[in-house]
Parts: structure tokens; sequence; C-alpha cells
């Protein structure tokens, strides 16, 4: 499982072994600034000895929020946009420049326009999963796409071990229903798969979960990571 931070000044990345035995390496790509710095170092720690609680934690509170109307009404309105600044475009992209080897199959849920992938990056079967279907036909690195609401529908429509990576691009803090989203991440990876989840201090907040809204960036890595 990897997961990444990112901000106007730095994305963060580290691999959490499957067993989430506390075994995480840390690699980062940040400016030279003190604050980013400083950050990266907290970063490093928040999964380096994780003491995750044995029962899941969560309250179906945790993951209320300020807009539970239909997302597909929120969604509507495609967003040819990117949600995360320039620089940590460029990190991310590096990051899976290294991550994503020729001829994986890949699974990009809360997929949009673009996944962020090295223009060179040649996938095998890889699969959008997300909202606007508009947006998901803009994407030039899908070989194909599929429609839903996993708020709604947390199921996904693919056999198990399908995908040798899922990625999340910035959009875990929207999904409502994340103990059943991550074992389906979980039963679609091919035993050695990774998921690879990237997480920002931008969001929509009507729509993103309460507890997202009420921690902070570090604490928002060691949520992601109980999800597993």
């Amino acid at each position: 499982v990897a997961l990444l931070a990112s901000s106007q000044s730095h994305l963060v990345s580290g691999f959490i072994s499957p067993a989430l035995k506390g075994r995480v390496t840390i690699s980062s790509s940040s400016s030279t600034s003190l604050k980013s710095s400083s950050m990266k170092e907290l970063a490093e720690k928040v999964l380096a000895n994780p003491k995750f609680p044995p029962e899941w934690p969560f309250s179906p509170a945790d993951f209320e929020r300020t807009d539970e109307s239909d997302d597909s009404i929120f969604y509507d309105q495609p967003r040819l946009v990117y949600h995360i600044d320039d620089y940590a475009v460029r990190a991310l992209t590096q990051y899976y420049s290294h991550h994503l080897k020729d001829g994986d199959d890949v699974l990009d849920i809360c997929s949009s326009w673009v996944s962020h992938y090295p223009e060179e990056f040649k996938g095998g079967n890889v699969v959008g999963l997300g909202m606007n279907e508009y947006e998901l036909s803009q994407n030039k690195q899908l070989s194909s796409y599929v429609v839903k609401d996993l708020n709604r529908d947390p199921i996904f429509p693919f056999q198990d071990e399908s995908f040798d990576k899922v990625t999340c691009v910035v959009s875990v803090d929207y999904l409502n229903q994340p103990l059943e989203i991550f074992r389906e991440i979980s039963r679609v990876l091919r035993p050695g798969g990774e998921c690879i989840i990237s997480m920002s201090n931008r969001c929509f907040p009507t729509k993103a979960f309460r507890i997202w809204l009420q921690t902070n960036d570090l604490e928002h890595i060691f949520i992601v990571g109980s999800f597993f």
C-alpha cells in the first residue's frame, strides 16, 4: 500500500506492507523550504510503527458529510481541471514512473479526465472507475471506463485478482464506505499487487467525510493507513 500526501509545497509517499506490520519505507519529493522539510520528516514517522486498533475504530457518524445529497448531482458537471497544484502533479507522476511497470493492469478508482500516469507508461488493461462519463471519456490513458457511484454501491464490477495496481488520486476523503471499498481493493488486486493512494490538503469540504475535516494532514495519513 503506497500512501502519498500532497499540498502546494510537498508530496510524501510511503509503502506499508500488506500485512500492516508496520514496515514502512518513505520517499519524498519536496521543496527546499524548512516547512516542507519538517513536514516530510513528520510524515515519514506517521507509519513508521503504526498502532492500528484490532477492530474497525470508526463509527458511521465519522463518514457523514455536510452535503448528503445524491453524489451524481454534484459530479454531473465535468471539471476538466487539476485538483492539485503543478508541483504535486509532477511529484505524483514521478512516483508513478517508479511504481507502474509496462504491461501492468491498473484500476484507477474515483477516476476522471486525467490519471497523472507518465506519458510513456504502456499499461495493459487500464480501467477508470468514476462518476462523470464525459471526464472519463477524455482520459487518454484508460483502456476502458465504468461509471459508478461507489458511495451508493461500493462493490467493484470486476473479478477477483484482476489488477496489478489500484490507484486513487486525492479522492479517498470522499468515500463514505471505506471499509467496504478497501476490501474490494484487496479482492481485485493480484498477489503482490499494490494500491497507491494520493492525498491532498485540498478538498470539496461539503463532500468530504466528517473525520477528514476534523483532523490534520498527518492524521489523514494514519486514517487512510488504518483503512487497510
